[in-house]
């Protein structure tokens, strides 16, 4: 474990990761405080023993040793820490900033130049392991950069992650394995989905396909998580439909800039985008099987 006394870090975005990672860096010892926009996310992280929060880094002394971004894209993420009210300017020479957006590997390469201008180390480290992981200290985080970010977040990789990947000292690998990670994540949503569908349509009560898929051959992770809200009926949003949209998005890209074939990405980007068209873009990534026709589903009848 890295030394942790006085050790100051800031989370930027408290929402169900980040907030999750917070909490995991207040238990570890950790001085914490928190940027986010919502009050109620903010009283929460107070309550558990926050040193402060705001909804701008402005309104923050920014003395911190590292800061930790777990917003949604990479727009925010500039937003951030370089917009008007932006923390990266106001962080010490020397501090670490822990990129864990999912992104492009190209808008990571762009940040983390702009903020080694400024004298901060970088670390490209998308995260997964959804809430549970997250508030648990056991994310996956798959981290490229300098050696020098590394050692900089050491308490906080400590604090959060059951498994850190050191994929390289360039910026955007990191990035680049999350984007690749997403493919798989993304369409194992929309293969579950697409087989309750069928189930659905040859009258095949839910909780028993479910029950069968989840001790055999066919399950996966986002399959046993994912469509266990679909037979409860809940499609309250841990991980949005949009989300989807955008990291299948950045899959697609990806494919177009490498010249490489995805089909099956491909067709999963057009079930997400098609079920936010649909109006279920804020809705639980699973309500992607709302899209198929012909079929009643629990909690929606």
């Amino acid at each position: 474990m890295a030394q942790a006394r006085g050790y100051r870090v800031c989370v930027v975005g408290l929402g169900s990761m980040g907030m999750g990672a917070a909490l995991s860096c207040l238990r570890a010892g950790l001085a914490v405080s928190g940027v986010e926009p919502d009050a109620e996310r903010r009283r929460r992280f107070l309550d558990a023993g926050g040193a402060a929060a705001a909804a701008s880094s402005a309104d923050l002394d920014c003395g911190f040793d590292a800061a930790v971004v777990l917003v949604v894209n990479a727009a925010q993420a500039r937003a951030a820490l370089l917009g008007p009210d932006g923390l990266a300017p106001r962080l010490p020479r020397g501090a670490a900033v822990m990129l864990s957006c999912t992104q492009s590997a190209a808008d990571a390469q762009a940040l983390a130049a702009e903020l080694e201008a400024l004298g901060l180390l970088v670390l490209d480290a998308p995260v997964s392991g959804g809430p549970v992981k997250a508030e648990a200290g056991e994310m996956t985080v798959m981290a490229s950069g300098p050696e020098a970010a590394f050692e900089r977040l050491a308490p906080v990789l400590d604090a959060t992650a059951a498994k850190v990947y050191r994929i390289g000292a360039d910026i955007g690998l990191g990035a680049t394995v999350k984007v690749i990670h997403q493919l798989l994540a993304g369409v194992h949503i929309a293969a579950g989905a697409e087989a309750m569908a069928l189930a659905a349509r040859a009258g095949i009560p839910l909780d028993l396909m479910y029950d069968v898929v989840t001790h055999a051959a066919g399950n996966s992770w986002m399959f046993e998580n994912r469509m266990k809200h679909v037979v409860e009926g809940d499609y309250a949003p841990r991980s949005a439909v949009d989300i989807f949209v955008k990291d299948l998005g950045l899959v697609t890209e990806t494919g177009r800039a490498l010249k490489f074939p995805l089909p099956l990405a491909s067709a999963a980007f057009a079930m997400f985008l098609n079920a936010s068209n649909a109006g279920f873009g804020r809705e639980d990534d699973c309500a992607v099987i709302k899209t198929f026709a012909g079929i009643s589903l629990p909690g929606t009848e």
